[in-house]
């Protein structure tokens, strides 16, 4: 009974109209056809909001932030679940919906894609979105080491980076990676299909955000954005876990990296969980809110985590004791470039990238 209300209150919130809809990039790593981003996709425009969808072509979970543009004018191979066949151009839009798009690259590729091509066709130049979202993935993308290694985290960093608010989603990988065309309208336990809890959630805390920020101002300060992760969600087989609490978090706090297990019979390493100092030290998060990975992992409960692109190192003891121990080889410059230097002179001044 309790998950019951719970659902039909975040359902209510989802579904609830906004006083102003919000303009939406939407992308992942698991691909344009994936099950839950179709549905996010649904979730969002039923809720007002306008939304552009511009996704990797074929799963591109792990790449990170890499951002990958492909040297080919047409796929050489099927896309993900054979709904776009090779010989198709590498971009291309949903024959049904314009708003939806492919594109053969990694996710940050397809977010810079859809920020500097597909939008400016559809909502016209010069058109900046309100919010991008990423996922939610298939997979949860806890901790540090996992922000780094996601794509769905990388897609989301990309738009943060560009001056875009950002929201990643990652839910338990229960059910693995599935189609669009094969969510269930009906299940044994009578609630909703998991991509669809998914994206209801999802969409409740969307609409939370845009309901208590003012029209006009950004959903978030510049440069920062939130990481959402889902425990699974169960409810094609039983109601154990169909309507997780949301719970402020934090990064680091029971996060893993990983470790290399040699297989001395095949040759070959694999992985394993390391519960690392490193990505467990509480340096700039707020060190009272738990771990995101304790709370996702602790039961049927999501954890929303505030990250900013801003990866320096805060004014502390212990970063000045680093610079002082680097003197007098590395100079403190405390006036900066006495040269005056346009944005475009910067840009065409960067080096070559050698990713």
């Amino acid at each position: 009974m309790r998950s019951t209300f719970l659902y039909g209150a975040l359902t209510a919130l989802a579904f609830s109209p906004v006083s102003h809809g919000l303009k939406i990039l939407l992308g992942n790593d698991d691909g344009f056809g994936a099950a839950n981003i179709r549905a996010f996709y649904d979730s969002l425009k039923a809720s007002g909001h306008d939304v552009i969808l511009v996704a990797p072509v074929v799963d591109n979970s792990g790449q990170g932030g890499r951002s990958s543009f492909t040297t080919y004018s047409t796929l050489q191979t099927p896309s993900e679940f054979n709904l776009v066949q090779a010989g198709a151009p590498s971009i291309g839009s949903d024959i049904n919906d314009n708003h939806i798009w492919y594109y053969n690259g990694t996710p940050a590729a397809c977010t810079f894609v859809g920020l500097d091509y597909v939008i400016p066709q559809i909502w016209g130049n010069g058109t900046v979105p309100d919010l991008y979202v990423g996922g939610p993935n298939v997979g949860t993308n806890l901790g540090p080491f996992l922000y780094t290694l996601s794509g769905t985290l990388g897609g989301t960093y990309g738009a943060v980076g560009r001056g875009i608010p950002g929201i990643a989603f990652s839910g338990g990988s229960l059910y693995g990676q599935r189609s669009y065309l094969d969510i269930n309208q009906t299940t044994n336990t009578s609630y909703p299909d998991p991509a669809i809890i998914y994206a209801n959630l999802s969409t409740s805390l969307v609409n939370q955000l845009a309901q208590n920020t003012k029209p006009g101002t950004p959903l978030l300060p510049l440069a920062y954005g939130l990481n959402v992760n889902y425990p699974s969600i169960t409810s094609l087989t039983n109601t154990s876990c169909v309507a997780p609490k949301f719970y402020q978090t934090r990064l680091t706090g029971g996060a893993f990296t990983d470790a290399a297990v040699y297989n001395a019979s095949s040759g070959l390493f694999t992985f394993a969980n390391l519960l690392g100092a490193g990505v467990n030290e509480c340096i700039n998060g707020n060190c009272d809110l738990p771990g995101e990975t304790t709370v996702v992992t602790g039961g049927c409960q999501a954890a929303v985590s505030v990250f900013t692109v801003d990866y320096d190192a805060p004014k502390t003891h212990a970063t000045k004791k680093v610079m002082k121990a680097l003197e007098p080889l590395v100079i403190k410059n405390t006036t900066g470039s006495k040269r005056s230097m346009t944005k475009r002179d910067l840009e065409g001044l960067s080096p070559r990238r050698h990713e």
